[in-house]
């Protein structure tokens, strides 16, 4: 099975301890891959907000045709509430997004809800983190995707309260392994 990981510097493995955007080793997309033996392409992007413009999609179709993976898994929305949008926003810009991808196989994750930190000097963004689980799982309802929420699988986050700890990768691709073997029906989407 070849899966895509679409999303920002969680995904890419960003670490906020290093110097000059430094990387952890084995971020939870490459423990997913030695764990279970899967391709897996690590499309992570530090700064990455869900796609809304158009040269955003039209460079999202050509990496798609590119990748060709059985199942896209995408996990956005951070930043998207660091630069202001409400949980609300960014589901509606979510919603936008994978209404335009029409893959075979999307599980929307969920990022970790934020917590207070060095990057989060308020509880607003907390509280908007912690919405946005909500309007992701109807949204994948509504658009019969898989959905899994990062939220549930208690991720350590760094100093800033945003990016996950080394430990926090192990725990995202572990709480991913056992998403992806349960015996749910795969939902078609497209």
């Amino acid at each position: 099975m070849k899966l895509w990981c679409f999303g920002d510097s969680n995904t890419y493995g960003y670490d906020p301890c290093g110097f000059f955007g430094g990387r952890y080793d084995a971020p939870w997309p490459e423990l997913l891959a030695e764990k279970t033996g899967f391709q897996v392409i690590n499309d992570g992007k530090n700064g990455r907000m869900i796609p809304e413009r158009e040269y955003e999609f039209v460079q999202f179709l050509r990496d798609a045709e590119r990748q060709s993976a059985d199942v896209l898994i995408v996990m956005l929305g951070t930043n998207d509430l660091l630069n202001g949008a409400t949980a609300a926003e960014a589901a509606a810009r979510m919603e936008a997004f994978l209404n335009r991808c029409h893959w075979p196989q999307i599980l929307l994750l969920c990022p970790p809800p934020m917590k207070r930190g060095a990057w989060v000097p308020d509880d607003r963004l907390v509280e908007e983190s912690k919405a946005l689980s909500r309007q992701y799982e109807a949204l994948a309802e509504r658009l019969g995707v898989r959905f899994a929420d990062a939220g549930e699988w208690d991720i350590p986050l760094a100093f800033d309260g945003v990016h996950f700890t080394e430990a926090g990768h192990a725990r995202c691709a572990e709480g991913l392994i056992s998403r992806l073997s349960s015996g749910e029906e795969q939902p078609q989407y497209g």
